[in-house]
């Protein structure tokens, strides 16, 4: 489709995290790795980015984290070699060690954008910020795409026709450190289940266990795979 002239700038934060290696292992060639989002030029600042003691009343359910390494250490591209696996010949996402409940895997970074320049034809498009959330401006949704930059987490895969029990990990939305200035960025995360009440609901991942996530019903539904049952079990996990 024919796509806005944009100038993509990098995050307003101006700590960066830290660096364990240059590229991730597996990571494919001549394709932009990111360490923080990069933003349209028509996403304002002050929707993403505020002072740590102006934080909006949603801080309490949403966490404040530090900016995590990158390359992320807890994670690793890998091919997908099994027949049955639905991203075979693909990539996924593993755990190089066990990943506690309720913690952060990795973040979701892309380009930042506003509803007006969505591609309807990516598949790595994530709602970040709702039109609801724009304070009565005319900003409308602010949305994250990694489909032509990112990181590791833009291999997260689907659950379906993957893990039977359902989705082992999830998206939420957290508020990530800056270095100077006390301020604070909205960002997308990809973070390991709650076990719930009864922990019953998430018991973590282990080393070696795929990450995915439920893309939700629409995503599927959008592309035409609700046929014969494919994506109509939903068991949570986060909406792409």
């Amino acid at each position: 489709m024919p796509q806005r002239r944009i100038s993509d700038k990098p995050s307003r934060l101006s700590q960066s995290p830290p660096q364990t290696s240059s590229l991730p292992k597996g990571w494919p060639a001549n394709f932009p790795y990111l360490r923080t989002l990069t933003y349209s030029s028509t996403v304002l600042p002050k929707r993403l980015v505020v002072p740590r003691t102006c934080l909006p009343p949603t801080t309490d359910t949403i966490p404040i984290v530090p900016n995590p390494p990158a390359p992320a250490p807890n994670v690793r591209i890998t091919p997908i070699r099994d027949p049955a696996h639905p991203a075979h010949g693909q990539h996924g996402l593993f755990a190089t060690r066990r990943l506690a409940p309720d913690s952060l895997v990795v973040l979701y970074l892309g380009r930042a954008h506003t509803d007006a320049e969505s591609d309807p034809a990516s598949d790595y498009d994530v709602r970040l910020v709702g039109a609801e959330d724009d304070g009565g401006g005319d900003g409308g949704g602010i949305s994250v795409d990694a489909a032509r930059e990112g990181n590791e987490a833009r291999f997260v895969n689907d659950y379906r026709g993957v893990r039977r029990e359902g989705p082992n990990a999830e998206f939420r939305d957290v508020w990530v450190e800056g270095a100077t200035g006390g301020m604070v960025e909205r960002r997308i995360g990809v973070f390991v289940l709650t076990a719930g009440k009864a922990g019953r609901r998430g018991k973590g991942i282990e080393k070696g266990e795929e990450v995915v996530v439920s893309y939700g019903k629409g995503f599927w539904r959008e592309r035409g795979m609700m046929a014969g049952g494919f994506g109509e079990k939903e068991e949570g996990g986060g909406e792409v």
